[in-house]
């Protein structure tokens, strides 16, 4: 790939003046089976460049462990794709890239320091920055455009001025960590329109992110910048959806329209997102500005490219915007995809996870209720189980659960604790003196943007129970990585979370939705592939199933379904179901 040079009026690659008209696709939200064919479709679109983000909390996920990059996380194999392609990347290695992403790529472990300053130059936190840079670094060298790669340029941080921590060394730091890890082609920023003076660095290029009015932003990225390319770095031509909220669109013909302004310009773009993806598992993010909200599974963002990959209304207008600018590929665009469909799948095994916790996890004792960070754990659940003192009557306080507490006495549901509702208290019955307690908290995703990122997870002390301090606890962490030590029966479970097992037949494997009519709150795992989380709330009411995740034959299904379903069936179906549009 020619080289990326910046000049006083625009971009060029090697000798010719370059427009870079890109879109933003995150590996880790694709199933690896699908990278070549979004890449494809992108480029089709009429894009020669993707954006990469890079997300550290997956590629180390413990203290001072290895770059891991086995299963979706080979960066390296993506980016070969990419280049196989001939498309350019821009990548954004963070450290923190937002991303509606949990804690917004920050490992859950930097915080077992609870005063450590994150984004700073904190050696708390830029120490293990630099250790992770020391392991990333090397295998990115070796796709820069400078030694004939895709990578022709790579950002620093992640729109840093919107931040509020006025940080400038913490930036120089990163840009000298960048060079000495051998990233020779040019840096940027990249920042919305009130924050460029407090996100930017002298001589690094300055980028712009909005959703609509481009010639006001682009003046306003000008005035910062009077000399260089103008860029919007993040188009944000959809939205991402919460929990309990509306899905969210925006009209294709407004954005088509935004669109064309920004490349009339004469300015360089960044599509977020070409096509969002999935945040399968546990991955999704959460804002808290004044009351905690998690980010739902789907990242389908209303983008170009839909949740299952497919062309949209929104892709053909973009393809037809760009065409007004840019040549397109001769080939001709993909129709959607085979999609399955098969009603009516029994799942008739079942497992109690609170009778089964010890399958899934190690207790841990301790006086106090200990973090899910303190337990080394950065996902999934922790049952934390105690005994109360006095039978009778009384009402169970705990001074803060992160972020969804499930009460059980004696193996009963009594009631559920949510931060998202900043609920701490419930009124409950003892049967007995040293009746069981148990409580189910579930890390519903941690905050990915603004101050709030030290989003610790699981519960804090003090809990008393009819006003008795609470103690000598056992924390069982449930990670819920792997299934196979459960042990189903035929027995439906009672009461409580429970995990319920079944098979179904596939003779041609194809994309899926699965829809959970009935159930409640939970998991979804399809052969050990860990689809992500539903809820009955909305909006999102359908999983999306990557044909890649199945296999002609005999397939395995798992919920953990929280609560309660109306009968044990689910069904695979050739259609999303989002919510209802804003």
């Amino acid at each position: 790939m020619p080289e990326l040079t910046i000049t006083d009026d625009g971009f060029r690659l090697g000798d010719a003046p370059f427009q870079i008209i890109s879109g933003s696709l995150h590996y880790f939200r694709i199933h690896p089976g699908q990278w070549a064919d979004r890449l494809r479709k992108a480029r089709l679109m009429g894009l020669n460049t993707v954006d990469v983000y890079v997300p550290w909390n997956l590629h180390q996920p413990h203290r001072d462990g290895p770059c891991v990059l086995d299963e979706g996380l080979d960066l390296p194999g993506f980016l070969d794709l990419a280049a196989a392609e001939g498309l350019c990347v821009l990548l954004r290695p963070g450290p923190f890239i937002c991303a509606e992403w949990e804690a917004g790529g920050l490992p859950a472990w930097l915080l077992t320091d609870p005063d450590v300053r994150l984004r700073t130059s904190d050696p708390r936190y830029l120490e293990p920055v630099e250790r992770y840079f020391e392991q990333l670094l090397p295998l990115v060298g070796p796709h820069l455009a400078t030694r004939g790669g895709p990578v022709i340029a790579v950002q620093v941080e992640n729109e840093y001025g919107a931040s509020g921590l006025d940080d400038t060394a913490y930036l120089e730091r990163l840009v000298a960590l960048l060079h000495e890890g051998g990233v020779d082609v040019p840096l940027f920023t990249s920042d919305q329109a009130d924050d460029l003076a407090d996100g930017g660095l002298p001589d690094i290029l300055r980028t712009v992110n909005f959703s609509g009015n481009a010639p006001k932003n682009l003046d306003i990225l000008r005035k910062h910048q009077p000399t260089g390319p103008l860029m919007c770095a993040e188009f944000w031509s959809g939205w991402f959806d919460r929990w309990g909220g509306r899905h969210n669109t925006r009209p294709a013909a407004a954005q088509a329209a935004t669109l064309d302004e920004i490349l009339a310009r004469g300015a360089s773009v960044n599509i977020y997102m070409v096509h969002g993806g999935t945040n399968f598992g546990f991955t999704n993010g959460a804002n808290d500005k004044g009351r905690y909200r998690p980010t739902v599974t789907s990242y389908d963002y209303d983008s170009p490219l839909d949740e299952a990959g497919d062309p949209t209304e929104k892709y053909h207008l973009f393809r037809e915007t760009i065409a007004r600018y840019a040549p397109l590929p001769v080939e001709p665009v993909p129709a959607p995809g085979q999609k399955l469909a098969l009603d009516g799948i029994r799942l008739p095994e079942h497992a109690s996870l609170l009778a089964q916790a010890g399958r899934l996890g190690t207790p841990q004792h301790a006086t106090r209720p200990p973090t899910m960070e303190e337990l080394g754990q950065n996902f999934g659940f922790v049952l934390y189980e105690t005994q109360l003192p006095v039978a009778g009557a009384g009402t169970l306080h705990i001074a803060e659960v992160h972020d969804r507490a499930q009460v059980f006495v004696d193996g009963h549901p009594v009631g559920t604790l949510e931060r998202e509702g900043q609920e701490s208290a419930l009124s409950l019955r003892s049967p007995a003196r040293h009746a069981q307690l148990s409580i189910l908290v579930e890390n519903q995703g941690r905050v990915n943007y603004g101050p709030r990122l030290r989003d610790w997870k699981g519960m804090a002390g003090p809990v008393t129970f009819d006003g008795h301090d609470l103690s000598g606890w056992t924390a069982t962490p449930l990670l819920l990585t792997a299934l196979d030590e459960l042990a189903f029966t035929d027995e439906k479970v009672a009461a409580g979370p429970a995990f319920h097992r079944g098979t179904f037949e596939v003779r041609q494997v194809a994309d899926s939705f699965l829809h959970l009519p009935g159930w409640t709150k939970g998991n979804a795992w399809l052969n050990g592939f860990a689809l992500g989380r539903y809820w009955s709330r909305g909006p999102q009411r359908s999983l999306y199933v990557p044909g890649p995740v199945l296999r002609e034959g005999k397939n395995e299904i798992v919920l953990l379904e929280l609560h309660g379903a109306s009968a044990p069936v689910v069904h695979l179906r050739q259609t999303a179901d989002l919510g209802l549009p804003e």
